[in-house]
């Protein structure tokens, strides 16, 4: 299939993109490398899919990614992800996926159960821009366009801005970090997640993609015990008020997430500024 992709050079994009192209589908990258800013409508001409996985934030940060500027932050993400939909739909691009987030239920109750069509329900601007993208692509579907929206949940992989870089300069360095617990997903699953929603002949509008429950003190202690780092772990977090998504509508695609034997296979990439995937 040939495929454009938004965001191929940024964090994400960048552990998706090998896997597809490993799977024999042509890629095109759409990046600022590119010249591609959000708000633009490129040329898709040709193209059967396009994956859109593009986000313009402050560095490092997604919900709070608009500093300053909310504004600017709704106009590049929110309308100019409507802008790349519309074009993509002017030049019969034929399937979309959307690269959203699980804050889109951030304004869910704590602990609640997330199940893959609940309605969106997002506490911050973040949120909201990704649900209104959401609302928009749907509407597409009545257009004879395949459309999926992935509510995924933080993102980890090699490269040399990996999402726990600054945490374990941190903890190498002596400085102990403070508990937390979170949900996270390899690159790789979800790049897998992907290939299975665009082989599908139907795919669902909305999947949640999530794998591990992940607490910082069993992220840092495996930290030490490759290192032989002597910084002590955080005390265990409180896991009560995560809300958890379920993943069934990709389970029932044969979608089989990594978990810790991943993330343990991972971790050394990860204290590797030049490894990739």
């Amino acid at each position: 299939m040939r495929i454009a992709m938004t965001g191929a050079g940024g964090l994400v994009g960048s552990l998706i993109l090998p896997v597809l192209r490993a799977a024999g589908h042509s890629v095109t990258a759409i990046s600022r490398d590119s010249g591609f800013r959000l708000g633009d409508a490129p040329d898709l001409g040709g193209h059967e899919a396009l994956i859109h996985c593009a986000f313009a934030h402050r560095p490092g940060r997604y919900r709070g990614g608009e500093g300053d500027d909310p504004a600017g932050f709704r106009a590049a993400n929110l309308d100019g992800s409507i802008t790349l939909f519309e074009a993509a739909a002017a030049q019969e691009v034929t399937r979309i996926l959307f690269l959203s987030s699980r804050a889109v239920q951030d304004g869910q109750p704590p602990g609640m159960l997330l199940t893959d069509d609940l309605p969106a329900c997002p506490a911050d601007l973040y949120g909201e821009v990704k649900a209104g993208a959401e609302a928009h692509l749907a509407a597409l579907a009545g257009r004879g366009i395949a459309t999926t929206a992935i509510r995924a949940t933080g993102i980890y992989g090699p490269g040399p801005a990996q999402k726990w870089r600054t945490l374990f300069a941190e903890h190498l360095a002596g400085r102990p970090a403070g508990p937390r617990v979170s949900t996270e997903l390899h690159g790789v699953d979800l790049a897998d997640a992907m290939l299975r929603l665009l082989a599908h002949p139907a795919p669902p509008r909305l999947v949640n993609a999530s794998d591990l429950i992940l607490d910082r003190h069993d992220l840092l202690a495996a930290l030490n015990a490759s290192t032989g780092c002597m910084t002590p772990p955080p005390d265990r977090a409180c896991g009560a008020a995560l809300r958890l998504p379920s993943c069934a509508a990709l389970a029932r695609m044969g979608w089989r997430p990594g978990g810790r034997a991943r993330l343990a296979a991972t971790l050394p990439l990860l204290l590797d500024p030049a490894a990739h995937l």
